[in-house]
């Protein structure tokens, strides 16, 4: 679980990112699920987007991609969200 001050800082670092991953037509299924979890061991911090033509929104997806990994909601702003789960092998981001 995330403090407040932590989560702004995580706010902060996605600003500049690219949202890397994209929840389509076909939903939050095992392989969007799969993307997610390798992404979140690499870079720790992981911004996504739902698509247009998705069935589910982004607060619906955000939380069950979440749930799955074991990660961390940082923000969903329209039809993008931020995801935190700190990595076991390549520890970058260090949390005030």
């Amino acid at each position: 679980m995330l403090t407040g001050k932590q989560r702004s800082y995580l706010k902060n670092l996605a600003n500049e990112l690219p949202a890397i991953l994209q929840v389509g037509k076909g939903g939050v299924n095992a392989a969007v699920i799969e993307q997610f979890n390798e992404a979140l061991e690499a870079r720790e911090l992981v911004k996504g987007r739902v698509l247009k033509n998705s069935p589910v929104d982004a607060r619906e997806a955000c939380e069950e991609i979440a749930e799955a990994t074991g990660a961390d909601i940082v923000q969903v702003i329209g039809s993008i969200f931020v995801l935190y789960r700190e990595s076991k092998e390549n520890k970058v981001i260090e949390l005030p």
